[in-house]
């Protein structure tokens, strides 16, 4: 077999030749399972070079085989390499060349078959050319994936360990880092035409939405009822106990952390840890291998449909959350898996200085998705998600990053642009994490109308208006009212702020209240990772305590915290495992925690306390449902739209008084806010209007208890108590009916839901 062309130039002597540095590094871990054999002749034909990926079919002559295309803009050569059963390898040139795409049709080659690429090319970092045949790599477009990505110097494109650091990074490795790395998996695409036809998936509005952020493997890990070979896997959250869990809490649609194929980094493995999150995405149209139970060798796509069709039965959307801002590759001195050694040059944006990476994400690489290629990788995944494993929606981290143009955040971006366009994209729920490191990154309440946005000034507000350091409640108003001066704008709704007290990046909603410093020690990073501006309060002590009147008031603060969330207007965003006192013990960057730290602990509900605190979710999720007031499409107006001057919206002071312009700016730690359920706009599905109940809710967050003043006619002419979290049973709260105009006690550090009557 003659010499690829790159290795030709390496005993020519026109690149360095790493192999020279010294044999493999035996304390990989790794065994070289793959051996290299001449090919026996193969037909390969010209195939297509469309649809971009692996593709199994069978051809018009009645022989079945699997057409083989990846874009590589720069390339030299690209080889195919196919790997039998026990590893052994053989390489198919691809010669086949339409549009910068390199194809080929390979008879026989059949589901389950393992494969990869090696891509010839100029090495020359310093332009940023980083082609290198040694390195197998990932199809982009594989949609399956077996085997783990360990990280030994044979996976790296240049000499990792060479003496000179500061150029390690132009020292070309030629060790061949096939036995080292996972290989796409050649999948049968068995899923009928309408599989996903629109009326088999819930489709619930964006105003009745409930999200609940939830990690596949964390979720299911230690959950008595799902039988512990499916426990971490999808199969575990498509079983009924995992679903009548979502069912009993009332949620619509389940927000699960990234399950794309991710890479555990460099610097976890070599402290015994492993990425939990998975926010490391390397593989954009395979479901992650390690959260199948029925194994790696492409039933993992399987499994991962028959998830979400339990869910869809259930009536609960599955949103993804997405990482297309960034690849596991890193920066310069990381490793060389896919898109590195097949263009690094289109795929990432680069720096003037070539050799460095610009990086908007904090993850040393962004992907350059104004080139037409990646920005068709992105959209053709997020399509084969949507129309072919049934997803409703995506959640996109760090989307400003997405929305740079050559440099700057651009709302009118090609990627912005694409999925305004796109028939499938532009119908699904689509989530904007509306920020990144970069300068100018800041983009909440920026996004065009199509969008939703994680919401952190709602976050920050709720937070501090709990702990007691809102200067005013000017902040909490907006919040409570759908952030109107972030989205009143464009034909935006209230809808477009996802409302949220806690995310998976940062405390849990106990440890909000437990702990006022970050205990991220298991991180194994002194404690420095993580942020420090937590806005939290221990309410007296640090961390777990058996003091039991500290234990009483930080479970009254869940469930103020709680209720605020839930009757706030907008989309309301749990955290799993919030809804029953869930606890990472102090640690605010649980990203590489896949332990009980990172785990929901199912015990909790068995806790007479925790089973209380789930229970009043519930009902207040339920209560959600049952009134539209509490969910409205559209801002409030603030007017009059009656003779009587009862307004959609009334804000009241604990004196009885509607607040006036100087009591917005005067110190405050109470707020009455009253919902009309009279003029809500918009009508029914019948063309009727739209009535409901009108409610009173009165925020306390002092710690004293307060004289609260019931507002009399137009607003009511009594009142009946709904909820009240200083109760820690809600069965004794309801029902109690209080006059308008007398004047109630309120106790500190409590929520009241009055019903107007």
């Amino acid at each position: 077999m003659s010499s690829p062309p790159e290795q030709e130039a390496v005993q020519e002597g026109r690149v360095p030749d790493a192999r020279a540095v010294g044999a493999p590094d035996s304390a990989s871990g790794a065994e070289a399972d793959v051996t290299q054999r001449p090919a026996a002749p193969v037909s390969v034909r010209p195939g297509a070079s469309t649809p971009l990926g692996a593709r199994f079919r069978v051809g018009a002559d009645g022989v079945a085989g699997t057409n083989f295309a990846l874009w590589a803009g720069g390339a030299e050569a690209v080889e195919l390499c196919l790997f039998s059963a026990e590893g052994v390898e053989r390489r198919l040139p691809l010669t086949e060349l339409t549009h910068e795409i390199w194809h080929g049709f390979v008879p026989g080659v059949l589901p389950g078959q393992r494969y990869g690429y090696r891509v010839h090319g100029r090495w020359d970092p310093w332009t940023g050319a980083r082609w290198n045949p040694a390195k197998l790599l990932l199809d982009p477009y594989a949609r399956a994936v077996d085997g783990e990505f360990a990280l030994p110097p044979e996976v790296y494109g240049h000499v990792r360990d060479w003496p000179e650091q500061h150029v390690a990074d132009t020292v070309r490795d030629d060790r061949d880092s096939a036995p080292y790395v996972p290989k796409g998996v050649v999948v049968h695409d068995d899923a009928p035409d309408d599989e996903w036809i629109d009326d088999r998936r819930p489709k619930t509005p964006w105003a009745d939405s409930v999200i609940y952020e939830l990690h596949v493997r964390g979720f299911t890990k230690l959950h008595p009822g799902i039988p512990e070979e499916l426990r971490g896997t999808y199969a575990g959250l498509a079983h009924p106990a995992a679903i009548e869990h979502l069912v009993k809490l009332g949620v619509t649609a389940v927000e699960l952390l990234p399950v794309h194929q991710f890479a555990h980094e460099d610097h976890l493995l070599r402290r015994g840890l492993r990425n939990h999150w998975g926010y490391n995405s390397i593989g954009y149209f395979a479901p992650h291998a390690a959260y199948a139970a029925s194994g790696t060798a492409g039933r993992q796509v399987g499994e991962f449909r028959r998830m979400v069709r339990a869910l869809h039965a259930a009536g609960i959307e599955v949103i993804l959350d997405v990482v297309y801002n960034h690849t596991a590759e890193a920066n310069e001195f990381g490793p060389m898996l896919s898109l590195r050694g097949i263009d690094n040059r289109a795929y990432y944006r680069l720096q003037d200085d070539a050799r460095r990476y610009a990086d908007y994400t904090g993850c040393g690489n962004t992907l350059h998705v104004v080139h037409p290629h990646v920005l068709r990788l992105i959209t053709d995944s997020l399509r084969y998600w949507v129309t072919e494993m049934g997803v409703d929606g995506f959640r996109f981290d760090l989307a400003a990053a997405l929305a740079r143009s050559m440099h700057d955040v651009d709302m009118l971006s090609p990627f912005l642009a694409v999925i305004a366009q796109d028939p499938v994209l532009r119908r699904v729920k689509l989530i904007a994490e509306p920020w990144d490191v970069g300068s100018g990154g800041y983009q909440v309440g920026a996004f065009p109308p199509l969008w939703t946005e994680w919401n952190d000034h709602y976050r920050d507000a709720v937070r501090d208006f709990w702990r007691g350091a809102l200067p005013d409640v000017r902040d909490l108003g907006y919040r409570l009212s759908g952030s109107s001066d972030l989205y009143a704008w464009g034909g935006r709704r209230p809808y477009a702020s996802v409302n949220f007290v806690t995310a998976h990046d940062g405390f849990t909603l106990r440890d909000l209240v437990s702990y006022e410093r970050k205990h991220n020690e298991a991180n194994g990073e002194g404690n420095r990772d993580g942020t420090d501006d937590n806005r939290s309060w221990n309410c007296g002590a640090e961390g777990e305590t058996d003091d039991a009147r500290v234990r009483a008031l930080r479970r009254r603060q869940l469930r103020n915290l709680l209720t605020t969330l839930l009757l706030s207007t907008g989309v309301p965003m749990l955290v799993a495992g919030d809804e029953m006192g869930r606890t990472q013990r102090g640690n605010n960057n649980a990203y590489c925690q896949d332990n009980e730290i990172g785990w929901v602990d199912w015990t909790l509900l068995e806790e007479p306390g925790w089973k209380a605190l789930f229970e009043l979710t519930s009902r207040l999720i339920a209560l959600r449902h049952a009134h539209p007031v509490l969910r409205r499409r559209a801002f409030f107006s603030g007017r009059a739209h009656s003779a009587d001057g009862l307004r959609d919206l009334a804000w009241f002071t604990a004196r009885g008084a509607e607040m006036t312009e100087g009591d917005w700016y005067a110190p405050a730690a109470t707020l009455g806010m009253y919902l009309s359920g009279r003029d809500i706009p918009g009508r029914d599905e019948q063309g009727a209007q739209v009535l409901d109940d009108s409610f009173l809710a009165v925020l306390h967050a002092g710690h004293r208890p307060v004289r609260f003043v019931l507002p009399g006619p137009p607003w009511a002419q009594e009142y009946e108590v709904v909820v009240d979290t200083s109760r820690e049973d809600q069965r004794e709260a309801p029902g109690k009916v209080h006059r308008a105009g007398t004047a109630i006690g309120v106790p500190g550090r409590t929520v009241l839901l009055l019903r107007a009557r």
